[in-house]
């Protein structure tokens, strides 16, 4: 069967149909004329005087390119300016990335607190980053002269995982402190990825902790009675909780002083906070007089999306300074270092994700020496 219409060559699949030059404008060059339109590279008038919406550059466009821009300033900033100093190639520019990550020399420290903080790491909703966010902030904080305390509250032991540590079912865990009032000195193991850090880890009987202390008298208060009785001396504790608002997590949050929630840049992640920040109000009020959400990571920030940028806006409008100014990008370094038993920051030091875990624990540890002393609580 044949058609009356004239004959239509098709262009190539998932290519416009009109041309495109065939040299890119490059800085500091202008493109050839078409390239939007004029010499310069800019927007070519219509016959009315006024840009058509096609070639018109969108607001969207500019958000992503200013978000690239600040991940990028993230990178310039950890390795100081390219200029004069060799780093011409990305080679060479990782290489110098993953020495300032890594501070093998241990040249590079970060401040001490003024006091040590017990940092709960809290957020109902799964996948946000809680046990990333802890693994890879307490790895970077360690390498970086900083004594660091790890106990994973997890029964998923994902924690565990990300640092190697031993966590099978009858290992010496954070059950064992819950149920059996073990010293957490006894759980507590060394890390091999970085000095001064230990991790309490987590197993699968931790599954049935909630039901365990139900019976048990004040049950809310049994990590905060344990980590009291933990002899080493600490700069961090950083408490990784289980995505629920259950038993375990309201432990973590009646034994810490500050609350670091990590939030995803996406929609999902913004309609559970409200009552995440209900229950720890709650707990204020009631149990811990002393807790306050001191820190806002915002993660998995795709700047390919304009909603992540939306996000991002949004939760910095309300939070105000409590929220970090490095923002961790989506990466598959990130993704891919558990299945190693690594965190990103030993795994690949060089990647654009381990460089900006290591900014956000700069940036940590700088607001953890401004902070005012307090004197020690009065544990129950």
């Amino acid at each position: 069967m044949t058609s009356a219409a004239a004959p239509h060559r098709p262009g190539p699949v998932g290519w416009p149909v009109r041309s495109a030059p065939d040299v890119l404008p490059v800085e500091g060059r202008p493109g050839p004329v078409g390239w939007f339109g004029s010499e310069s590279g800019g927007e070519s008038p219509s016959e009315d005087g006024e840009s058509s919406e096609d070639d018109r550059v969108t607001d969207e466009s500019i958000s992503m390119l200013d978000a690239r821009r600040r991940i990028r300033s993230v990178l310039d900033d950890a390795v100081g300016s390219t200029d004069g100093g060799g780093l011409d190639t990305p080679i060479m520019r990782e290489a110098a990335q993953a020495v300032r990550v890594r501070n093998t020399s241990g040249d590079s420290t970060f401040p001490r607190p003024t006091h040590r903080r017990l940092i709960t790491i809290a957020n109902q909703k799964g996948g946000v980053g809680k046990t990333t966010s802890a693994v890879n902030l307490a790895v970077a904080l360690s390498m970086h002269g900083l004594r660091v305390l790890v106990i994973d509250l997890d029964p998923q032991g994902n924690a565990s995982t990300g640092f190697g540590v031993e966590h099978s079912s009858g290992t010496p865990s954070i059950y064992e402190v819950l149920v059996d009032g073990l010293p957490l000195d006894q759980a507590a193991v060394q890390v091999e990825q970085a000095p001064n850090l230990w991790c309490v880890p987590a197993t699968i009987d931790l599954a049935g902790a909630e039901i365990e202390l139900v019976s048990v008298v004040a049950r809310e208060h049994r990590l905060r009675r344990a980590i009291a009785g933990y002899s080493n001396e600490v700069d961090y504790i950083l408490v990784d909780c289980p995505p629920s608002l259950g038993l375990l997590t309201v432990n973590a949050l009646v034994a810490g002083d500050e609350v670091l929630i990590p939030i995803q840049c996406e929609y999902y992640a913004l309609e559970g906070l409200g009552q995440l920040l209900t229950n720890i109000d709650l707990i204020k009020s009631h149990l811990n007089g002393g807790l306050q959400v001191s820190t806002i990571l915002l993660t998995m920030y795709d700047g390919r999306t304009k909603l992540a940028d939306q996000v991002a806006q949004e939760v910095r409008n309300h939070f105000g300074d409590l929220v970090l100014d490095v923002v961790i990008p989506r990466s598959v370094r990130v993704s891919e270092a558990p299945g190693y038993g690594q965190s990103v920051m030993t795994y690949d030091p060089g990647s654009r994700g381990a460089l900006t875990y290591f900014e956000a624990a700069r940036e940590l540890a700088e607001r953890g020496s401004r902070l005012a002393p307090v004197t020690p609580r009065e544990w129950v």
